[in-house]
């Protein structure tokens, strides 16, 4: 019975608007909707993108009125589960968008080797081979999906008033890096070695590919144990929703970081230690598969900073106009 009247309790101040998370989205869409209609003719399928964000939108349309007509936490909580579910959608989406804009890759592969004098994308997993390492590797890579979830569920469940701060705060994150990664056509190594050619990379030869992936979109075969558990959930995970787009800043970093913050907030020691040995494998997988230069992988500890700070902020002081 407890549980039922934590779910189903009416609200005493429900939302009667869009939430927070709701505008940030909003914007997006109206953002991106622009930039379909301007690049119509350049755009393969731009009715199949409309298309796309008119259904979302019913969607969400849909889960408002639901909590409108009852307000309660198990329709909030089923209100942000679509917005964190849409995610896996607007993700690809964003390389629809930006592969109409000349490819970047080689001006961020080229600072990496003036950085660290090497491509460490290409040398880590050649360096390490051992099989349970390349596990532990896809092991926490693939954690970030389920972590996305877990820390809103924990705080749904025991910091309920911080709730929408929270998914606010992981949401409006997404989408700014969204936005970053539709006019900043970055692939990472595992898309632009495949196109340049890994006897280029090895000699330091880092050619402009242009429109190449506008077309194209094969990858480097997968660093470590194909023979792993972890590593063929990956495998088929990457198949089916990987793009090469998204590479900077890394947004595995970025968010996971942005959850680890998030988790300390929480003030559980439990939540914040089970969760912080696969952050740590996270982090190291983008070289190790050669999802990301470790350039990407700095300015997702940054931004993450920066975002976690900004998006903190702006909650509580829009909260203190009303």
């Amino acid at each position: 019975m407890k549980v039922f009247k934590f779910l189903f309790e009416i609200e005493k101040k429900p939302c009667k608007g869009l939430l927070t998370a709701e505008w940030v989205i909003l914007g997006y869409l109206v953002l991106t909707t622009l930039l379909i209609l301007f690049t119509y003719t350049k755009l393969p399928a731009p009715d199949t993108l409309l298309w796309g964000r008119f259904k979302l939108v019913v969607l969400s349309a849909a889960m408002w009125a639901v909590y409108r007509m009852a307000p309660c936490r198990f329709t909030h909580f089923c209100r942000i589960s679509v917005l964190l579910l849409s995610l896996s959608w607007w993700y690809p989406d964003t390389y629809e968008l930006n592969k109409i804009f000349p490819n970047l890759d080689h001006y961020f592969a080229s600072w990496e080797q003036q950085v660290f004098g090497c491509q460490p994308a290409l040398l880590f997993s050649q360096a390490v081979t051992n099989p349970v390492f390349s596990e532990l590797i896809y092991m926490g890579y693939f954690s970030y999906y389920p972590l996305i979830g877990v820390v809103p569920i924990f705080y749904f469940c025991f910091r309920y008033q911080d709730f929408s701060r929270a998914t606010f705060v992981i949401l409006a994150a997404f989408f700014i890096y969204y936005v970053v990664f539709v006019f900043l056509p970055v692939t990472g190594p595992q898309y632009y070695y495949a196109a340049a050619g890994l006897d280029n990379i090895t000699k330091g030869i880092f050619p402009d590919v242009g429109d190449y992936f506008a077309t194209h979109d094969e990858a480097l075969t997968m660093a470590g144990n194909s023979d792993g558990f972890f590593y063929k959930l990956f495998a088929a995970a990457h198949v089916k929703g990987e793009r090469p787009t998204a590479a900077f800043p890394s947004s595995h970093v970025g968010i996971g970081t942005i959850i680890m913050l998030l988790a300390w907030r929480a003030r559980s020691r439990a939540l914040f230690l089970s969760i912080l040995p696969l952050y740590v494998l996270m982090c190291l997988a983008t070289i190790y598969i050669r999802a990301h230069y470790v350039i990407d992988i700095i300015a997702g500890w940054l931004s993450a900073g920066l975002l976690y700070y900004a998006l903190q902020t702006y909650w509580t002081a829009s909260k203190k106009r009303y």
